[in-house]
């Protein structure tokens, strides 16, 4: 599979962004080893080899022709958690990226993101859930991963749930599409 770039990511945007000159906020969440980094990372075209568990926050921030997309991706460890609500405002995606393979820790996820989906800043928020590490043997499929996530009960905003290997780069494509097709439905 050809790599998706983040200028690629642009270039959907753009054709579907109203006001070219504002800013596009997409903000990164999931807890600690879901992939949120190496799929940021691959959205820049960088090397995933050599990634560190995020301690803070990493941010992707791209200006070209007039557009501005700025990726947060916050640490998702548990003592980090509760400063995810500071970088709430203005969110226009939420993109939520679970280990499909960590099955233990399916409940623990699901948790924090019932927590997201209420909170006021976020509310009407384009969702996007990556069932990231489809690449491993025992990851569950997207659609066990929603059904345990009871993502049919979203009914007030957007979602989608996309299969993804971000080390691989695969489904990565498909999601940032369905990005740019919900995106305006919010503004």
């Amino acid at each position: 599979m050809a790599a998706f770039s983040l200028f690629g990511l642009l270039a959907i945007l753009r054709k579907l962004k109203s006001s070219p000159d504002k800013e596009l906020r997409i903000l990164l969440l999931g807890l600690d080893n879901a992939g949120k980094t190496t799929l940021l990372k691959k959205l820049a075209s960088e090397d995933v080899t050599h990634i560190t568990p995020t301690q803070g926050f990493n941010i992707k921030s791209v200006q070209a022709e007039g557009f501005k997309l700025n990726v947060w991706d916050i640490g998702g460890q548990r003592k980090i958690r509760p400063y995810w609500r500071n970088y709430f405002d203005n969110t226009d995606v939420l993109i939520y990226v679970i280990d499909s393979a960590d099955r233990k820790r399916m409940d623990e996820t699901g948790y924090e993101l019932s927590e997201l989906l209420i909170d006021d800043k976020l509310v009407g928020v384009p969702l996007l859930v990556f069932a990231n590490k489809q690449d491993l043997l025992h990851a569950a499929s997207a659609s066990d991963v929603a059904q345990s996530l009871c993502l049919h009960q979203i009914k007030d905003r957007p979602w989608q749930i996309q299969a993804c290997s971000a080390t691989a780069g695969e489904g990565i494509k498909d999601g940032m599409e369905w990005i740019s097709r919900n995106v305006c439905r919010k503004k």
